[in-house]
């Protein structure tokens, strides 16, 4: 097994502790952040073992099976788990706090849903010969996406001004992730939509 394996394979492994920690709130001194920092570290590995695999030409199969599951899985957690925070991070917008909730949750299903669809339209596309390129569009949205979850994540730590500024950080960018995620899904569709043309 190659190293940028042995690197999904960690991210993966990583998810499991990030979520022990994340829930051992109030058990563990500043456990919000500490899951924050995990979730940080297993996504830039995202980045360090794709770019590890081509610039030494070690893609494999077992790679390309193995990153984009990690990946997806260590983010659906994420935001799953992030929305069980209601009293350390959904409180910190006052008024706002249903409405905003119910937002997030909102995103969090339209994040997941693009992600199910867009795997289902390579696979088609994989059975049928046809390679698509990645888009620098969807490394933006996977960037915002990333760093959002880990600011909301992150303020649930702190209460007062600053936990309300990051919370507010957070949410921009999740909004934005979410906006991304649906441009970048749709723009990914239409420039390979021969994908769905029947021979």
């Amino acid at each position: 097994m190659n190293l940028p394996n042995k690197i999904s394979i960690t991210r993966i492994c990583m998810i499991p502790v990030f979520v022990l920690i994340f829930f051992l709130d109030g058990v563990v001194p500043f456990a919000y952040g500490i899951a924050a920092i995990i979730f940080a570290v297993a996504a830039f590995t995202d980045f360090l073992d794709g770019h590890i695999a081509r610039s030494r030409g070690l893609v494999t199969n077992l790679g390309k099976f193995l990153d984009p599951i990690a990946d997806k899985v260590l983010v659906a957690t994420a935001m799953i788990v992030m929305l069980t925070m209601k009293e350390s991070l959904f409180e910190k917008f006052g008024n706002g706090e249903t409405a905003i909730y119910i937002a997030t949750t909102i995103s969090t299903c339209i994040i997941l849903a693009r992600e199910l669809i867009i795997s289902a339209f390579r696979q088609i596309a994989a059975a049928n010969g046809i390679v698509m390129a990645a888009e620098k569009l969807g490394k933006y949205k996977t960037c915002c996406q990333d760093v959002a979850i880990f600011v909301l994540i992150f303020s649930g730590s702190f209460n007062g001004a600053f936990g309300d500024v990051l919370a507010w950080i957070g949410l921009v960018l999740f909004a934005a992730a979410t906006v991304l995620t649906v441009w970048s899904g749709i723009a990914y569709v239409v420039k390979n939509k021969q994908v769905l043309k029947d021979n």
